[in-house]
């Protein structure tokens, strides 16, 4: 099959890349980055190289694929003059607009927990819209792909937990996460990327379900810190303390938001209303053993 990955050599991109590869598949990966070619290339795939704002690039490299994976990239949260939110509905709308003049039929976007809800989750109405958008077209077959909050996002605690002995954020304790590796989306989306389908459903993603509580059980005896706890802040406090780190006000609220509905539950109603079964492979213990070979590191 033809197949076309955004996202570059990313956590999930680089990993989904390999296995199609190794599979048989022509594969072509698509990067804004021209130093990423000879990478691309020496994984053995093809580079193509433009901006996902660019329609006309996105719908010629969409040509004649088999099927695409969509994904929006990660903004960068230091950046005081982004729109985030204008800035991912620019590169949903290039996607949509390249799917239905390229004739692409199969589509695979990377989506998030939480993207049925409107309002109330941060950055996850990113992938709202992104879902909403790609749904508006005809004769496409969709799989939403919703992973869990990933593992890696923890490695930001790496700074707090040296300066202040513990996990701190506005959700945690005893609240209830789903967690997932980007080894693991890569391996779910490999699957419907040459799995016919029609219609459009939605797959969730997970790895592990544990507790903020038994998260910080885990890392601390990790890294040699068994007391370690995760620590609740409020919103308010959240707020100023990722603004003096340099976050652009307008992230730090994404990233307020989003934490506050998985602390309310919000995020995480449907998941659980749901229940998928928990299929991926690396388990928060596993996780631990790259969150403490950072931790020494730095």
């Amino acid at each position: 099959m033809k197949l076309v990955i955004t996202g570059s050599l990313g956590h999930i991109s680089k990993p989904l890349a390999t296995i199609l590869i190794q599979q048989g598949h022509t594969v072509t990966v698509i990067s804004s980055k021209p130093e990423k070619q000879k990478e691309i290339e020496a994984l053995g795939a093809r580079a193509a190289i433009g901006r996902l704002e660019d329609t006309s690039f996105l719908t010629a490299t969409f040509t004649g694929a088999d099927a695409v994976y969509c994904m929006l990239p990660p903004p960068d949260l230091f950046n005081h003059t982004l729109d985030i939110m204008e800035y991912h509905r620019t590169i949903s709308n290039s996607y949509a607009q390249a799917i239905k003049v390229s004739g692409v039929r199969r589509v695979i976007p990377l989506s998030s927990i939480g993207a049925h809800l409107d309002k109330g989750t941060g950055f996850i109405l990113s992938v709202n819209y992104l879902e909403n958008k790609l749904k508006e077209i005809p004769g496409i077959s969709i799989t939403y792909m919703r992973p869990t909050s990933f593992y890696y996002n923890l490695f930001n605690f790496l700074t707090v937990i040296r300066h202040a002995g513990n996990i701190i954020s506005n959700y945690g304790g005893a609240d209830m996460v789903s967690w997932v590796s980007p080894i693991d989306i890569a391996a779910a989306v490999a699957e419907e990327l040459v799995t016919p389908a029609t219609g459009i459903k939605v797959r969730y993603v997970v790895s592990d379900e544990v507790s903020c509580n038994e998260v910080a059980r885990i890392l601390g005896a990790a890294i040699g810190k068994p007391g370690l706890q995760w620590l609740t802040i409020s919103n308010e406090e959240l707020q100023s303390e990722l603004e003096a780190a340099g976050i652009a006000p307008q992230a730090a609220a994404g990233l307020v938001e989003l934490n506050a509905s998985i602390h309310s539950g919000e995020l995480l109603r449907d998941y659980f209303i749901e229940k998928p079964p928990v299929t991926g492979k690396i388990k928060m213990t596993d996780f631990a053993r790259d969150f403490a070979a950072a931790y020494k590191q730095n």
